[in-house]
């Protein structure tokens, strides 16, 4: 087991704090590094892709858990798949495609860790249908501030406090997962493009439950009449019978172009409303009115920005904020608000993204409720950010809605409890389970998780 002070960084590269990395690469030695994290306590880290300060721990530990990457046991009859909390969702597309299963939940990267999958209780493109990780997690072990192991089921407070509880009931180690059967390693993919945004919500409302998958693209510097215009794309894994004669000899192959990665110094103020609104112009215009049936790969569909490693430098040294809320059905005029203001103040993001999610998982602190989600990534130095997402907060509190704090850099402790309802169970069950304030991070502290 290694170990060494280093600087830590969200995705979103800011505000970076020094602590104590450790790498265990046994479950003994995890344990120990749990026993021995100090004063300042520790947290559990995967590959590093939460945006905010999630898997940071000024002055304490942080167990970078990606040494313990087994797959133990696949049953490929029944799709169920064993495997250390360390092993990369890319791993696991990987070793499992050629069986026929897929992840039953991706989020935009496979860079994630089942653990951090179900710390933060990860959800994708699927969620009106699949809900989020948790929801196909059957079991975990967890280790927790005593030093025991203990195996967690479904429906037990410890598993709902758990998931989507951003690693601070203990560090998971293993996790047994049911898995979704796939034909094919390509996606059936419907492209069509939306003038607005009330045209947007029209559409995702009428045909949503005809598609598994769902999301859209968001030109937030369009104003007036084209406010919220928008790119659809959705789909589902295709069938055998939808590849052609070359495809079908290897119809499970899984292939992952690789571009360029981002330069590690690029200069600040690339991100402007010039360059991002032709960017946005260009992404607009470029998609098809509609198109229907078009075969893409798994990596083009779901994580077309895991071809660009580092991309996160494109925002320079100051870094991004990547936002994200979600409001419930009924309140689309708090959605159209949030855009307009957005739009209006000429924020240059080309990273947003809307999708409708499905019923509310049962995690303390899982972001998902029945409603829709806006992210976007917004310059971290952009003049007056700050003022703008603090005022944003509150209108997203207002409407009973809430932010997702496996992105979240920047949220004011006192509007937690408004977003989150089971904010006091999950910290009485953190206050009997660890006393002593083992398991902390800078998100813990800044929000008095």
């Amino acid at each position: 087991m290694s170990a060494e002070t280093v600087s830590v960084t969200g995705w979103g590269r800011t505000a970076p704090t020094a602590a104590r990395l450790i790498r265990p690469r046994t479950y003994e030695e995890a344990a120990a590094a749990v026993r021995g994290c100090g004063a300042r306590g520790g947290i559990a880290r995967g590959l590093g892709r939460a945006y905010g300060d999630a898997a940071q721990n000024a002055g304490g530990a942080v167990l970078d858990m990606t040494g313990l990457d087994r797959v133990h046991v696949i049953d490929a009859a029944n799709g169920i798949v064993l495997c250390d909390a360390g092993v990369s969702l890319h791993r696991l597309t990987r070793v499992l495609l050629p069986l026929g299963w897929f992840v039953p939940v991706t989020p935009g990267t496979r860079q994630v860790t089942v653990g951090g999958a179900i710390g933060a209780d990860i959800h994708g493109k699927n969620h009106h249908v699949s809900g989020s990780f948790s929801r196909h997690v059957l079991s975990f072990e967890l280790l927790t501030a005593d030093g025991e192991i203990r195996t967690v089921s479904r429906g037990t407070p410890l598993f709902d406090a758990t998931t989507g509880g951003m690693g601070l009931t203990g560090v998971i180690l293993t996790a047994t997962v049911q898995l979704q059967p796939v034909e094919t390693s390509l996606m059936s993919v419907d492209t069509e493009r939306a003038r607005d945004l009330d045209d947007l919500m029209a559409r995702l409302s009428a045909t949503d439950h005809d598609y598994r998958y769902s999301v859209a693209w968001i030109d937030l510097l369009a104003r007036g009449a084209s406010m919220g215009r928008a790119v659809l794309t959705r789909g589902d894994h295709a069938p055998l019978d939808a590849l052609g004669p070359r495809a079908r000899r290897e119809p499970l192959a899984f292939r992952t172009p690789r571009l360029p990665a981002a330069p590690a110094f690029l200069p600040e103020g690339l991100l402007t409303r010039t360059t991002v609104g032709l960017f946005n112009e260009l992404w607009y215009r470029k998609a098809p009115r509609a198109r229907t049936g078009q075969l893409q790969s798994i990596s083009a569909f779901f994580h077309p920005l895991d071809g660009v490693p580092h991309w996160n430098r494109v925002y320079g040294r100051g870094g991004f904020v990547q936002y994200q809320f979600v409001v419930a059905y009924g309140q689309e005029d708090t959605l159209r608000r949030i855009v307009r203001r957005v739009s209006e103040r000429r924020c240059p993001s080309f990273l947003a993204v809307l999708k409708r999610f499905g019923d509310a998982d049962p995690g303390w602190l899982s972001f998902p409720l029945p409603g829709w989600t806006l992210a976007l990534d917004l310059p971290a130095g952009l003049p007056g950010l700050g003022a703008l997402l603090d005022e944003l907060d509150e209108e997203v509190a207002a409407a009973g809605g809430r932010v997702y704090l496996a992105k979240d850099s920047r949220l004011r402790p006192e509007l937690l409890a408004a977003m989150y309802p089971r904010l006091d169970d999950f910290r009485a069950l953190r206050a009997e389970s660890d006393p002593r304030g083992v398991f902390v991070s800078d998100l813990s502290r800044r929000l008095s998780l």
